[in-house]
């Protein structure tokens, strides 16, 4: 017979369920747990059915017989589950236990034994192995599209925040790299495909695309690079821009660009014509931290752009003045 325990008491030992309401680390937002699917009847019955959720732990639930099974991978036991994790994505906000089968989700539902549990859409297993998700929130992990890979710690800080992706260039500290999101040519390219192996983080780099004949950009993105980068401090021209776009037409990549500051080739509208109204992403559209300031913010008009403002943009340091002097 299972015994009752308060809310507070449940929420500390399987997290918070239906009903409970939740506030996001020091802001004022608050969330509510809308579903629960640990504990949701099977049979078509109304309300819940506590008592069946799965924990691990000394005297807990996942052991021989009890919350784990004895099926094998094979017979389809998950290779990791995630234990009552409250998810929120953009079809709500609900408590799950998550399987992952090859590094990859398998399944979000209820884990356990299925020959002592019912309800059981997850099956764990001896090969199964546990990461508690009590008490914390799973969601999807953010993407940084504008990095500078300088050091390889920057993955451990972006991992902390949450990102689990990150897009950019580099070779480390060089001054190509602390100025640029380019990793010029082949060699360079291989060498960062090579480090990033060592990374539990997803990692994309974009190849050089400033030149104005196609031969260099085509052997860099055959080589790896996943996207190619125009930016100012190597020239960036109209004949690198629609160079640089009719390769990524040709080899299905996309282009980022970091427009001329000093308007030396051109003006915004100069820029524009070069794109031809092809798709091109866009950083400091904003104004600040480089490219044609002010008039540069026309660009978010162009329905082929995808603007972004980045890091100088924000309002909080000393040098806000000299990064934003001219918008202002």
């Amino acid at each position: 017979m299972a015994t009752p325990i308060n809310r507070a008491d449940y929420a500390a030992m399987f997290g918070p369920t239906v009903g409970d309401k939740i506030r996001l680390a020091d802001t004022d937002l608050i969330i509510e747990v809308e579903s629960d699917l640990t504990a949701e009847r099977t049979n078509g019955g109304n309300g819940m059915n506590y008592g069946e959720e799965v924990k691990f732990g000394g005297g807990k639930v996942i052991r021989d017989g009890m919350g784990q099974s004895q099926t094998t991978r094979a017979a389809g036991a998950v290779d990791t589950v995630i234990t009552n994790a409250l998810i929120i994505d953009h079809s709500g906000i609900y408590k799950a236990d998550v399987g992952l089968r090859d590094g990859r989700i398998h399944k979000i539902g209820k884990a356990g034994n299925p020959d002592t549990q019912p309800g059981v859409d997850i099956i764990v297993g001896p090969g199964t192995e546990v990461i508690a998700g009590e008490g914390r929130i799973l969601t999807a992990g953010g993407f940084d599209s504008h990095i500078h890979f300088i050091c390889p710690q920057q993955i451990e800080d972006a991992l902390h925040s949450g990102l689990t992706t990150m897009l950019g260039g580099g070779t480390g500290p060089a001054h190509g790299t602390l100025a640029t999101t380019c990793t010029p040519g082949p060699w360079h390219i291989g060498r960062m495909l090579q480090a990033a192996d060592a990374f539990p983080m997803n990692l994309a780099f974009a190849g050089k695309g400033n030149a104005s004949q196609p031969g260099a950009l085509v052997e860099m993105v055959k080589s790896g690079a996943c996207a190619l980068k125009l930016h100012e401090d190597w020239g960036t021209t109209p004949a690198a821009i629609d160079c640089c776009l009719s390769v990524a037409d040709d080899m299905d990549v996309q282009v980022m660009i970091h427009t001329d500051t000093l308007n030396e080739s051109g003006f915004v509208e100069t820029t524009v014509a070069a794109m031809k109204g092809r798709t091109i992403h866009a950083f400091h559209t904003e104004g600040a931290g480089g490219g044609h300031a002010p008039d540069i913010i026309k660009i978010c008009g162009e329905e082929h752009v995808l603007p972004s403002s980045t890091n100088p943009t924000r309002p909080y340091t000393l040098n806000t003045l000299e990064e934003h002097l001219d918008m202002l």
